[in-house]
């Protein structure tokens, strides 16, 4: 059996593409299909849901640990960036930003709620945008908070602010057009 690229202790919290930020509460050996395997059982508190990951499946599920500062500064600043809306049709676009906030990626995360960011000022989102855009910002508070060790909703709070103080800056460019 090859070495195990990835390796994660009984407590860490770890980043699965498609539920966010888990913690692993235990590790677990099971005999499935007559194979003995040895299971990562991580925990999703948000979605109060239990998973079992093989620990040599871990990495080619894109099972990942928390992103390093430098990645979450780069997911911050792209916050403050221009907003990016192409013109296309929207259930093509809702694809792109669901493929998006399930690759794990926090930069590509931070880039669908920089996009789908709606100022006080600016029309009302359709339910759907709304959806994805609180499943984005969602997903990058989870891991924000488990970096900052303080809880989601103050996590979101930074978020939001980043997002309000550079809308200003856009929606005068936008004016001038």
């Amino acid at each position: 059996m090859a070495a195990k690229a990835l390796s994660f202790d009984v407590g860490d919290y770890v980043v699965y593409p498609k539920h966010g930020v888990g913690r692993v509460i235990e590790l677990q050996r099971s005999e499935i299909a007559g194979m003995q395997l040895e299971l990562y059982v991580l925990r999703f508190e948000k979605e109060r849901m239990t998973l079992r990951v093989p620990t040599n499946k871990a990495e080619s599920v894109g099972m990942r640990q928390l992103s390093s500062d430098k990645t979450m500064r780069e997911a911050m600043e792209t916050l403050k960036g221009k907003p990016k809306v192409k013109r296309t049709m929207w259930s093509r676009r809702a694809q792109e930003y669901e493929a998006k906030i399930n690759s794990g990626d926090l930069v590509s995360i931070a880039e669908v709620v920089r996009d789908l960011f709606r100022p006080d000022d600016q029309p009302e989102q359709s339910y759907s945008e709304r959806q994805i855009f609180e499943a984005a910002a969602s997903r990058l508070a989870r891991e924000l908070a488990a970096m900052e060790e303080v809880d989601e909703p103050k996590a979101l709070v930074k978020i939001i602010d980043i997002l309000k103080a550079a809308a200003p800056a856009y929606a005068k460019e936008k004016a001038l057009a």
